[in-house]
């Protein structure tokens, strides 16, 4: 199978920048010789996010007011990527620890996944960590209000059945994190 790219970008504008996002419009051409113009990319870093599992089964979760959706929001605790962060698991420790207090002893690398790979250049990286406790007092961003929420694989499922996990990629990286931990059947029908 031929893996060279279809389009060749003749030009990028940045049309918008700062710390979080980038926003470039760029001016393609297909192979046939088609001008796509404009196509918007979305240049985001990278975020990870830790399903944290404690001793007695539950997993650490959040609760944060999330802007954009207008609602408060039940999901995995994770963040943006930092620079100075070695990999996706000391990123995914580092965010656990800044939103909920929890470390673990045992952390397990599970997959990375595009957000959105037609118009977004990021990737959420989804980290296991079995054995979860709390281990200091959180340190949430000035901006962030966190409730930590401890819940039964029971009550996850439930909630990702009613719909009230509402991130997407967090309800895939739960499901993958469940499984790879056992307390799941990976069934495929």
């Amino acid at each position: 199978m031929d893996e060279t790219p279809p389009w060749t970008t003749k030009e990028s504008t940045i049309l918008v920048e700062d710390r979080w996002i980038r926003l470039r419009a760029d001016r393609l051409r297909t192979r046939a010789g088609t001008e796509i113009a404009p196509w918007y990319v979305l240049d985001y870093a990278d975020w990870c996010c830790a399903v944290a599992i404690t001793p007695e089964g539950r997993v650490v979760m959040v609760r944060q007011w999330r802007h954009g959706a207008q609602a408060w929001s039940l999901e995995l605790p994770g963040g943006v990527m930092d620079p100075g962060d070695a990999d996706a698991i000391a990123a995914a420790r580092r965010e656990l620890r800044e939103e909920t207090g929890y470390d673990a002893p045992e952390w397990r690398f599970l997959y990375a996944s595009h957000a959105n790979p037609a118009i977004q250049t990021n990737r959420l990286h989804i980290v296991l960590g079995l054995g979860a406790v709390p281990v200091a007092a959180a340190t949430p961003e000035p901006t962030e209000e966190i409730a930590v929420v401890l819940m039964t694989v029971e009550e996850v499922m439930q909630a990702i059945a009613e719909g009230r996990i509402g991130q997407s990629m967090h309800v895939g990286g739960i499901l993958v994190a469940l499984a790879a931990a056992g307390r799941i059947r990976q069934e495929i029908a």
